[in-house]
């Protein structure tokens, strides 16, 4: 018998119960991740919504900020949700004063896109990679980024459809790298993480 991946998310700051809620009830071993040593342990991470900033500097004062990008680098499955889409991101537009990421999705994502927490809204999506006949996925963006641009390497997953920031990019893939600017864990559709631990399993 195959033993079952274990799914690591990033518990520093932001949603960690939320998304392990999610993968415990698709099948998965979770871990809480805080230190390298936790982070040896995983064959994937989650990058959970939350603070971007704040996330970076406890990353690199817990010294997991190398690690983390070790582990991508070599071809770890990582998925970010909203500050874990910028956490991936290899560059970053309205980011503070020397921010760092832990890199590795070939695309530039804007920080705050969508505005401020009062605007925060729910939008649904047409998400192909979730299957074609799927109804669309409603999804949750909280003080979201937005994809600006995208390497030859990302495939874009979906775009909002209307309204004044119709058109945007808000999920992408690159290899075993999954981000949206979204927060699927919080409307239980638990279609996204079903897609990420598939893209577990062929890695």
């Amino acid at each position: 018998m195959v033993p079952q991946p274990t799914v690591g998310v990033l518990a520093l700051q932001g949603d960690v119960r939320e998304h392990q809620r999610v993968l415990t009830g698709l099948g998965a071993a979770t871990l809480a991740v805080r230190t390298p040593g936790e982070l040896d342990r995983v064959d994937a991470l989650i990058i959970p919504g939350g603070e971007s900033t704040t996330m970076w500097r406890l990353a690199r004062t817990f010294g997991l900020l190398e690690p983390l990008r070790q582990r991508v680098a070599s071809g770890m499955p990582a998925y970010g949700s909203c500050a874990g889409m910028i956490m991936l991101a290899d560059r970053i537009e309205g980011g503070v004063t020397g921010q760092e990421t832990i890199g590795g999705m070939d695309v530039t994502v804007r920080r705050n896109a969508f505005g401020r927490q009062v605007d925060s809204f729910e939008a649904d999506l047409d998400f192909p990679a979730l299957g074609a006949t799927v109804p669309p996925l409603r999804a949750v963006f909280i003080r979201a980024p937005w994809v600006e641009k995208v390497g030859d390497g990302v495939d874009v997953l979906a775009r909002v459809a209307t309204g004044a920031s119709a058109g945007r990019i808000v999920a992408v893939r690159q290899g075993p790298l999954l981000a949206t600017s979204f927060h699927p864990e919080l409307t239980g559709d638990a279609r996204v993480h079903a897609l990420f631990l598939d893209i577990v399993k062929e890695a």
